[in-house]
């Protein structure tokens, strides 16, 4: 018995030093028109992170919004969109970090378009990592007109983090800036100008029938709110003088 319990704890041991097994891409219906994929990733400090991204199909063609954290997802979700019909047209990246640029590589390579804000660009620059084919320096700009709206709101969870807008579906996303729980990774936040960043957002954008965070469940405009409570909170925190030191 004592040997048999020897050898389960070696094979517990050998899974753990292997590291988590990732859930598969998840792909599913938001609204007519509009998908939310999930892909995962095992990091250092957080252990499995799921992160939620949007496609959205106009008409035969498809947008992806965000891409997954790896080339090999970004992949998968390209070949299922394509193996029903679309042309992927075009990629948008919300912020520097890889879970939202993972795949701007492979999206290249494939000669598919890719986007992000000039100061996204900048920042993956100056990271060594591979930058979008076309940026551009608008606080507005349409990736589509009248369908995909690119919205920079102002520094927050990154210095560079823009939200995605769907007039007609009035759906919002908020990708990482959207944090109604608590403000996460503040590794490269600005906590100074997130409070009014979030507010910017919230008067811009009250009307939004659904809000998709990437790191927390979609809900109404009430996310909004309740992350500039929590931007607020960070930034008293912040604030707070640090404790003596003998």
């Amino acid at each position: 018995m004592k040997r048999l319990f020897f050898l389960c704890v070696c094979f517990l041991c050998s899974i753990a030093a292997a590291g988590a097994v990732l859930p598969d891409l998840k792909i599913e219906e938001l609204e007519e028109g509009v998908y939310v994929y999930t892909s995962f990733e095992e990091i250092n400090g957080w252990g499995i992170v799921a992160k939620r991204g949007l496609v959205v199909l106009v008409n035969t063609d498809a947008y992806l919004v965000d891409t997954p954290f790896t080339a090999t997802e970004t992949e998968k979700l390209v070949n299922w969109f394509v193996a029903r019909g679309y042309k992927i047209k075009g990629a948008i990246s919300s912020h520097f970090h890889s879970d939202s640029t993972g795949g701007i590589e492979w999206l290249n390579s494939q000669s598919i378009p890719t986007y992000a804000y000039e100061f996204t660009n900048e920042l993956l620059k100056e990271g060594g990592k591979m930058q979008a084919k076309h940026s551009f320096s608008e606080v507005s700009y349409w990736l589509v007109k009248d369908k995909i709206e690119v919205f920079y709101p102002g520094p927050g969870h990154t210095q560079d983090n823009v939200v995605i807008w769907l007039p007609e579906n009035k759906i919002l996303f908020g990708g990482c800036f959207v944090k109604p729980h608590g403000l996460g990774n503040l590794g490269d936040a600005n906590l100074e100008a997130w409070p009014k960043s979030a507010e910017i957002l919230m008067s811009k954008y009250a009307q939004a029938k659904l809000v998709v965070s990437s790191h927390s469940e979609t809900g109404d405009a009430s996310l909004l709110k309740r992350t500039w409570e929590q931007a607020l909170k960070g930034l008293k925190e912040s604030e707070k003088p640090s404790p003596p030191t003998n």
